[in-house]
């Protein structure tokens, strides 16, 4: 008869960061007597590591104890019981953190005017230290991009955005809300004091070698200060062109676009939809001895070696604009433009490509053909666009496929309609099962879908013509151009990601 808990994963739980909400689910003693340790909660689903998963009376009592299905790992028994004393100390002082934490902060509770020099000491206390140390290093344990600290009634929520997606992680008493805000404003220069306009901050961190920036924004909302805290890792680097999803196709395309002497190159897509990565690959594939290359951006996100970087401050007056203007004096073959938000820099950045440089820039609009009307909405000439524009990308990120946990399975009919495939046909699809590894998402990481619009004879006829993006669209189709969905159906049919998560980012025209 086959040996149960050999078929169950085994999880090291020397490096893993367990979820506080996870450990209030079952008790101390409970966790002791079977050797056992919650992990994390989804939906109604906890999965626990535990020394014997064939215990079935343990596994029952942990299911009693939680009131959510079990699903249980291996683990070693001195890793568990050291993740006992750790994290149940851990849980166990949260509570008398949280009192200490409300009897210093009696100011904050009872809304009265509050001292800075007393706000200056309750934030340097270790309890309040140590959880927003802990938010910030399990946010980088979990590759998360964001962390949101969202004040609800009574509770606080902490959410993190892992590949795109927000996850509910952590969450405690309103009660200490205000002294963890305060110390996130402290460590990231922030005026502690005023709580009724939005703010913005910057801190950096050290894990180990890992050098992390973290942008740092307050928003005043109902029940308090909405803190969003943007991760940028420098320790990842900059993503090679070839990395970031173009099929062979695109990617030829591509490359031979930015190896124009001169014009205008667009980036299009939502925030969050992987535009400053890909301006970095290019800027990266460019980078030369013989090139002046200059950027002007909103942040710097990476430094780049050998190249002039440059952040716009509005508050100095600094803007796209004006960092424009100066660029073109500093004799550059290329510049790069972090975004193109008004008409102004349109016009300068426009002018810029068709005297001899090539620029690089993003735009938010949905679509490729969509940046042409958006930048004859912002006044430009359309025979300035249909001359200026080398060509024009549009992309959005898709989660992939967990490896650890991927299956393959024959999808319904429906989905073959949405694919545009013939169901007499079948054909495997894949999707991932849920695991440890990808915490029951069936996805780990991320990868871009494409659609490459470059500028032809026949899309410069109906851009001159100031034609809808109805129109550019048909005749961008009609010359050889591959949508976004359609890219993203490829990586489908490829077994990278899946059609849910296709369909979930790109917009499909019912008419």
């Amino acid at each position: 008869m086959p040996d149960l808990n050999n078929q169950v994963p085994f999880v090291n739980l020397s490096n893993y960061i367990i979820e506080l909400d996870a450990i209030k689910l079952i008790p101390e003693n409970i966790a002791r007597k079977y050797t056992m340790i919650p992990l994390f909660l989804i939906r109604n689903t906890l999965t626990i590591a535990i020394l014997d998963p064939s215990n079935v009376p343990a596994i029952d009592e942990a299911r009693l104890c939680s009131g959510n299905e079990i699903q249980t790992l291996r683990a070693d028994d001195a890793e568990i019981n050291m993740a006992i004393e750790q994290n149940y100390n851990l849980a166990g002082s949260m509570q008398g953190t949280i009192k200490d934490i409300e009897r210093m902060a009696e100011d904050f509770l009872a809304g009265r005017e509050v001292d800075v020099n007393r706000i200056q000491k309750i934030v340097e206390e270790p309890p309040v230290i140590k959880l927003v140390n802990l938010i910030i290093f399990q946010a980088l344990k979990e590759k998360a991009s964001d962390i949101h600290i969202e004040p609800e009634e009574t509770r606080v929520k902490v959410r993190f955005r892992i590949d795109g997606v927000l996850h509910n992680m952590l969450s405690f008493s309103s009660r200490i809300h205000m002294a963890i805000v305060s110390r996130v404003k402290v460590i990231a220069r922030m005026n502690i004091v005023e709580s009724r306009l939005p703010q913005d901050g910057h801190l950096t961190m050290l894990s180990g070698e890992r050098k992390v920036d973290i942008r740092v924004s307050t928003f005043p909302i109902t029940f308090g200060e909405k803190v969003e805290m943007r991760i940028l890792d420098r320790s990842s680097g900059v993503a090679e062109l070839n990395k970031l999803g173009l099929s062979d196709a695109l990617l030829s395309k591509f490359e031979g676009m930015i190896r124009k002497p001169y014009g205008i190159i667009l980036i299009t897509g939502p925030t969050g939809s992987g535009k400053t990565s890909t301006l970095y690959a290019a800027l990266s594939k460019l980078n030369s001895q013989e090139k002046n290359i200059i950027t002007l951006e909103d942040p710097r996100e990476y430094i780049l070696q050998g190249i002039n970087q440059a952040e716009v401050n509005s508050a100095i007056g600094f803007t796209f604009a004006n960092g424009l203007r100066t660029i073109l004096r500093q004799d550059p073959d290329i510049i790069m433009v972090g975004e193109i938000r008004d008409a102004e820099t349109a016009q300068i950045a426009i002018r810029a490509a068709l005297t001899g440089r090539l620029v690089l820039s993003t735009l938010h609009t949905n679509d490729a053909p969509g940046a042409i009307t958006r930048l004859i909405d912002m006044e430009i000439e359309p025979f300035l666009i249909a001359s200026g524009i080398i060509g024009i990308i549009s992309q959005r990120l898709v989660r992939v496929i967990c490896l650890k946990c991927k299956e393959s399975y024959i999808p319904e009919e429906e989905a073959y309609k949405k694919i545009g495939l013939n169901p007499e046909n079948p054909v495997k699809l894949y999707r991932g099962k849920g695991c440890m590894h990808c915490r029951q998402t069936g996805y780990k990481g991320r990868v871009g879908i494409f659609e490459l619009m470059l500028m032809n004879n026949e899309i410069r006829q109906v851009t001159i013509k100031n034609r809808p993006t109805a129109d550019i669209r048909e005749t961008a189709n009609k010359t050889g151009l591959i949508s976004l969905q359609q890219d993203g159906f490829d990586k489908v049919l490829a077994g990278i990601t899946t059609l849910d998560e296709v369909l979930r980012v790109t917009y499909i025209d019912d008419k």
